[in-house]
């Protein structure tokens, strides 16, 4: 008797599959390549360049302000702290200007009473110096306006007493006392001649007063600037004896 023999189909043997490369995530809608990189380099180099930048700015400003502050102290060191006060007195002790000193221009009263009172000892100067007494008159018509009363008024009397022939026989010297303004353009002097002979001995002292009208009138010519800087002009003038 025979048996049967059961033959078994051979197992099939499982191998494991190799692993292969990660799957990539799928991009997002509207992803852009090229602006994911901007903004990497934004995030990593632009706030680094900015503070650069800021660093720079700010350098600038403090080099700016320590160049100001340097100026300023060599201008502050440079400059006087005096402020002299200046009192103005007549030949009577009295008051006529008191206030601390300023600069001064043209138009200022002190410029005009100043250039007054040199033009009335130019004026009214008799010296036997020949040379001196020639600049004198020169400053004198320096200082008068052209064709005006002024000039025909001291016309007159250097010809009716001309100080080249006066210094033959005297000199005189001449002390102004006060040079007052009465209006803007109008001045009252008052002033001392003594006249003496040629061997010195006083032969008369008189006083007397004077009325100037000036004008202000800055010259443009280089000659002009040299002879009378500020332009001040006399207008009229008339002058008496006082008894």
């Amino acid at each position: 008797m025979t048996s049967a023999i059961k033959l078994e189909e051979p197992t099939s043997i499982h191998q494991p599959s190799k692993p292969g490369p990660p799957s990539k995530p799928a991009p997002a809608v509207g992803y852009n390549p090229y602006l994911a990189a901007r903004r990497e380099w934004d995030e990593r180099y632009g706030n680094q360049i900015t503070r650069e930048r800021n660093w720079r700015l700010m350098a600038l400003i403090s080099a700016l302000i320590a160049l100001a502050a340097i100026g300023g102290m060599i201008r502050l060191s440079t400059k006087t702290h005096i402020v002299p006060f200046v009192v103005a007195m007549d030949s009577l002790g009295r008051t006529v200007a008191a206030g601390p000193a300023e600069e001064a221009s043209a138009s200022d009263d002190r410029i005009k009473r100043a250039t007054l009172f040199t033009f009335v000892e130019d004026l009214r100067t008799v010296t036997s110096d020949g040379v001196a007494q020639r600049k004198a008159i020169d400053r004198v018509y320096a200082h008068i306006a052209s064709g005006g009363q002024s000039q025909v008024f001291i016309s007159e009397f250097y010809r009716s007493s001309p100080p080249q022939k006066r210094a033959s026989t005297e000199t005189v010297s001449v002390e102004v006392r006060s040079v007052l303004p009465t209006s803007e353009r109008t001045f009252e002097v008052e002033w001392t001649e003594t006249t003496r002979d040629l061997y010195g001995a006083v032969k008369a002292q008189d006083r007397w007063k004077a009325v100037f009208a000036i004008a202000v009138n800055p010259p443009l010519d280089e000659a002009l600037a040299r002879i009378n800087p500020l332009g001040i002009y006399v207008t009229n003038a008339n002058w008496g004896k006082v008894l």
